[in-house]
């Protein structure tokens, strides 16, 4: 098997527009054979994906999801081409699913962009005071804790980035990569907008139960 390397993963994306995620699972699946793995994301579909996703998307819809009860509820504008796509079921199934999880997981931000240049620098400045601060780095250099640093906002992003969120009802993907995957079916550029979530009693002190647990609990019955 040919060793799969970062800028082998690169490579491919550059050569297919598919994520790198795909990428990396593609020359996986074909033992770092380049050429083989392009077969497997044309196969997929994915192999335009991405070049699929800079056309633009003015069509689109306003989803909703409300938790039983009442107690959170969410909006999210999720945008495509055209409205015939916007109708089809597959595309409202995407939206509904992309609601439920912001309702189950709470992020904060649609991408990794909307984050400030100072929130940023001050999750990076924690990371690092923990790391340093961690008895079994106190010897290591400092490429090695910026690798640890890196790695910490890379979990951040995972807890805060609705597309860098692991799907609730397929935990192996990202949200994103199931946008990326709907864009490969559905032949048509799709972004997600905005979203907004609510939850009753947000910001007052009050009992707050994990809604989280029970919308999850919910999307897999």
């Amino acid at each position: 098997m040919a060793e799969i390397t970062t800028g082998g993963i690169k490579a491919l994306r550059d050569k297919t527009g598919a994520g790198m995620m795909e990428c990396k699972r593609a020359l996986t699946e074909a033992e770092g054979h380049e050429e083989r793995a392009i077969e497997i994301l044309r196969e997929r579909g994915l192999a335009s994906a991405k070049k699929k996703e800079g056309r633009v998307a003015a069509e689109g819809v306003v989803g909703s999801y409300i938790h039983m009860g009442g107690r959170v509820g969410v909006l999210v504008e999720v945008n495509c081409e055209t409205d015939f796509a916007a109708r089809s079921d597959e595309f409202q199934q995407l939206v509904k699913d992309i609601a439920m999880h912001i309702a189950a997981a709470e992020p904060r931000y649609v991408s990794r962009e909307e984050i400030t240049t100072g929130t940023l620098d001050k999750e990076r400045d924690i990371a690092r005071a923990q790391a340093r601060n961690d008895p079994k780095n106190a010897n290591k250099p400092d490429q090695v804790i910026d690798k640890i640093v890196e790695g910490r906002l890379n979990k951040f992003y995972e807890e805060v980035v609705l597309l860098d969120q692991p799907f609730i009802k397929e935990p192996a993907k990202t949200v994103g990569e199931l946008v990326t995957e709907k864009i490969a079916t559905i032949r048509e550029s799709i972004t997600v907008r905005r979203f907004a979530r609510y939850k009753m009693g947000e910001g007052l002190a009050k009992r707050e139960d994990d809604f989280g647990d029970e919308v999850a609990k919910l999307a897999a019955s």
